[in-house]
This record gives structure tokens, sequence and C-alpha cells, in this order.
């Protein structure tokens, strides 16, 4: 039999290893036809011809490293970008991290930021 404390941990283990991130997006240009996260190629320099549709920002606090945080908050704005009708978004190189203490571990928080953008293909 499983008791309370067991299935507390057993909730926290399944929580972690699925990860959960939330992002929000504001509108700053002219949004398109909704597009898939999948279509939604990442750039860290500006390509040569795109359009702002807007920005997005995305936190997470699961996985089992500070990085696997990083990879449910890419992929998050990735979905926020594609809800714009984005097919390209251009990462800000800066993190932000912030810990706190949930449950006598401590748990950080990795927020990024990005531009939802429409690159011209020629």
């Amino acid at each position: 039999m499983i008791n309370r404390r067991n299935l507390a941990l057993v909730a926290f283990v399944v929580a972690v290893l699925t990860g959960c991130a939330s992002g929000s997006a504001v509108v700053t240009g002219t949004p398109r036809a909704s597009t898939t996260a999948e279509q939604v190629k990442l750039y860290l320099d500006e390509p040569s011809d795109f359009e702002v549709i807007g920005l997005v920002t995305a936190s997470s606090d699961g996985g089992w490293s500070e990085q696997d945080s990083v990879n449910y908050a890419v992929e998050e704005l990735k979905k926020q970008a594609a809800r714009l009708g984005a097919n390209g978004l251009l990462l800000d190189p800066k993190i932000d991290s912030s810990t706190t203490m949930g449950r006598s571990i401590p748990v950080t928080t990795k927020t990024i930021q990005g531009r939802a953008i429409f690159v011209n293909k020629d």
C-alpha cells in the first residue's frame, strides 16, 4: 500500500519529468495564420529579410536540470510564436533565473524572451 508521503514523491517526480512551461505573447506587428511549433526556426542572429510579428516570453521550472528548464521554455516560446503565425523566433541571448524553495528543495525557474518573426523567403 502506498502511503501519502510516497504518493507525494511519485507526483513530484511525474511533474518534474513532464516539464511545465508557461508563456505569453504581445502582438507588435501583423499576425499571420497560425503555424506549428515545428515550423518555427530558431535564430540567434537576425536573418536578412524578416518582419517582427510580436514579442514572446516563456518560463519553466520543469526538468531534471537547468538545461531541461531552458529547453521546455524554448518549446513554449516556439508555441507562442506559432500562434502568431511566425516561421522564425529570434532568441534573446539573456536567460533570467530565479530560485525559490518548494517543499524543502530549491526550484529554479528559467525565463527567456524572443521576437516572433516572419522570415521572407527568396
